[in-house]
C-alpha cells in the first residue's frame, strides 16, 4: 500500500491502523505518517472496555505515556479520533481530552458530526491555542512527568525554546496540583505563561505554579521563553 501511494506521485498521508499489535511505533514510520496506537476510543472518560475492547480516554492516554520516544515530524502516534461532541462526556472532559490529545501531538481528527455542533464544542476544538501546542514544528510528545494517582503533569518542550505543560486531574473531586519549575522550566528560563484555555498570560512566578483542577479536567499552559 504505501509503495502505490507513493507511485501515484500526489502527496498522500498514510495512516495504518492495526490497533498497536505489532508495536507500530517501532517500525510505521518507514512506511506512512501516523499509526493507531491502541484499540478503538469510546466516548466515555473512564469505564469498561466495550464488547468490541474499544478503551476509554484515560486508559488511551496511559497507553500513550510509553511510546513517546517514537513521535515526531512525518511519523505520528495517532490515539484514535477525537470524541468532542458526541454527547457521553461533559464539556470539562471534552476540554481534557482535546487539550492532552495535543500535548501528545495526536493527529486532531474530529470524531463529531461537524453539520451540527454547540457553541461549547465549537468553542474547543476552535481553540487556536491548543491547537498551536499539538502543531509545533518541534514535534515532542508530551511525557508524564509526575504521577501522583489522580494527579497527573505531562509536559513537552516546544520550537521556541518554551514549554507546554499540564495539569491532569483524573480523580473524581477538585484537586490542587503544582508543578515545580526545576521539572518543567525550559532551559533558559521563561518570563511569561498562557492559559491555553483562558487565554490570559502572567508573570512566571518563582515557586513555580499551583492550580485548582476540576474533576475529570485540565489545567494547561504554554510557558514562553526567556527574552535574550
Amino acid at each position: 500500500m504505501s509503495k502505490a501511494l507513493v507511485a501515484t506521485g500526489r502527496p498522500i498521508v498514510f495512516s495504518l491502523c492495526e490497533w498497536g499489535r505489532s508495536k507500530p511505533w517501532t517500525w510505521a514510520k518507514a512506511v506512512g505518517q501516523l499509526w493507531r496506537t491502541t484499540d478503538d476510543i469510546q466516548d466515555c472518560w473512564e469505564c469498561a472496555k466495550d464488547k468490541c475492547g474499544s478503551l476509554s480516554v484515560v486508559d488511551i492516554l496511559d497507553l500513550q505515556a510509553p511510546v513517546a520516544q517514537f513521535a515526531g515530524p512525518d511519523g505520528w502516534n495517532d490515539p484514535d479520533m477525537l470524541e468532542v461532541g458526541n454527547g457521553g462526556m461533559t464539556e470539562t472532559e471534552y476540554r481534557a481530552h482535546f487539550t492532552m490529545w495535543a500535548m501528545l501531538a495526536a493527529p486532531l481528527i474530529a470524531g463529531n458530526d461537524l453539520r451540527h455542533m454547540s457553541e461549547e464544542t465549537k468553542t474547543i476544538l476552535l481553540n487556536a491555542d491548543v491547537i498551536a501546542i499539538d502543531q509545533d514544528p518541534l514535534g515532542k510528545q508530551a511525557t508524564r512527568i509526575r504521577d501522583d494517582g489522580d494527579q497527573e503533569v505531562w509536559a513537552r518542550p516546544l520550537a521556541d525554546g518554551g514549554e507546554a505543560v499540564a495539569l491532569l486531574n483524573r480523580g473524581k473531586a477538585p484537586a490542587k496540583i503544582k508543578v515545580s519549575w526545576s521539572e518543567a522550566l525550559p532551559k533558559g528560563g521563561a518570563s511569561t505563561m498562557t492559559d491555553l484555555w483562558t487565554h490570559k498570560a502572567s508573570p512566571v512566578q518563582p515557586e513555580g505554579y499551583e492550580a485548582t483542577v476540576p474533576p475529570h479536567g485540565v489545567v494547561a499552559f504554554r510557558i514562553h521563553p526567556a527574552k535574550r
